[in-house]
């Protein structure tokens, strides 16, 4: 994947300075990488505040290591060396974050959604504003946004982490094996192994066309229409014409609840039974690369509407594939969400 950054000659002359102690010029210097190097924790880590504990520990470890770094390599993949290791110290301390489906079985009841146990560390969505201004290059942003997906990071949690990050550094950053396997501290062999294999774990739980494919075979016009038209049928608590929206095998979760439905009868169900018996205020949005929708529910007073999630939305073809419901604040406090609406 193409990344934007600072010109080999400016990086020469701010590490210099910042190696005589300036840390205005560090500062410069790692400012045009702090975007994508965000993005690489999310995608080794799966969860926004994770990502940031692991890249300012990088930071500071990049910070106290200045005189380590000895121009042998370019500073973009000294610092992703750095935020990489950094992220598979904090791997090793918490567990893995994870989708509904790898810890609960579908519920067809909706009288219990259950509790959020505490063992369990869900995936968290990503909001494009983390990576900073948006790319010029229109297919470096498709691809920024492809690989920030909800099915294929998830997918990356299930990879063991030597092995997820060989993936990541190799197929979505493009640097060789060999820079890989310096950054790893191991051997250009062992680094082949680990992609070989990843590859082949990725491959049984990836299938179909990204959603960037998708939108782009839809193309905007349809895209627009499949937005109104979601927007005005949950409005409406039109629950048949949501059901009209889905495909035929679609899920919908709601992490951290245990609770999620799988097929158009028995989410339609759960729609008609838990969602529909007080109104909302849908706004369309955008997360994780993908369409999203934030949900507003009526206050007791109906008087306002209150912040209840943030609806990320996986397509196959023209029909929803998946809704993901996040709905604990602290998994959508990255997104600067208003509280509340009025009227």
């Amino acid at each position: 994947m193409a990344e934007l950054h600072s010109s080999p000659t400016s990086d020469e002359k701010l590490m210099d300075a910042a190696r005589e102690g300036d840390r205005g010029a560090f500062d410069r210097l790692v400012s045009p990488y702090y975007g994508e190097l965000h993005a690489h924790c999310y995608r080794m880590l799966g969860g926004v505040h994770d990502a940031e504990d692991a890249l300012q520990d990088a930071l500071v470890g990049a910070w106290r290591g200045l005189e380590g770094f000895e121009g042998r390599s370019s500073v973009r993949s000294w610092l992703y060396r750095i935020a990489t290791n950094s992220c598979l110290k904090l791997i090793k301390k918490r567990p893995k974050r994870l989708l509904s489906a790898d810890y609960h079985p579908a519920r067809s009841a909706t009288d219990d959604l259950g509790r959020p146990a505490a063992e369990e560390f869900w995936m968290e969505p990503y909001p494009e504003s983390a990576w900073g201004a948006e790319p010029a290059d229109p297919q470096v942003v498709y691809e920024l946004r492809e690989s920030v997906e909800l099915a294929f990071v998830a997918a990356l949690q299930h990879l063991p982490a030597t092995q997820r990050a060989v993936l990541i550094m190799r197929e979505v950053l493009a640097f060789s094996a060999a820079e890989v396997a310096a950054a790893l501290d191991t051997s250009v062999a062992s680094v082949n192994s680990a992609l070989q294999r990843a590859r082949g774990s990725l491959d049984q739980r990836v299938s179909g066309q990204s959603q960037q494919a998708t939108l782009r075979e839809l193309g905007d016009e349809a895209c627009r229409a499949l937005v109104t038209d979601f927007v005005s049928a949950w409005e409406r608590a039109d629950v048949p014409a949501l059901v009209g929206m889905l495909a035929e095998n679609a899920r919908l979760t709601m992490p951290p609840l245990p609770a999620w439905f799988d097929g158009p009868e028995d989410i339609g169900t759960f729609l008609a039974e838990r969602i529909f018996d007080r109104s909302w205020r849908m706004v369309p949005a955008s997360a994780n690369g993908q369409l999203a929708f934030v949900g507003y529910r009526a206050s007791d007073d109906g008087a306002r509407f209150l912040l209840a999630g943030l609806n990320v939305v996986t397509l196959r073809g023209d029909r929803i594939l998946e809704i993901t419901s996040f709905l604990d604040p602290r998994m959508i406090e990255a997104f600067g969400l208003p509280a509340e609406l009025t009227g």
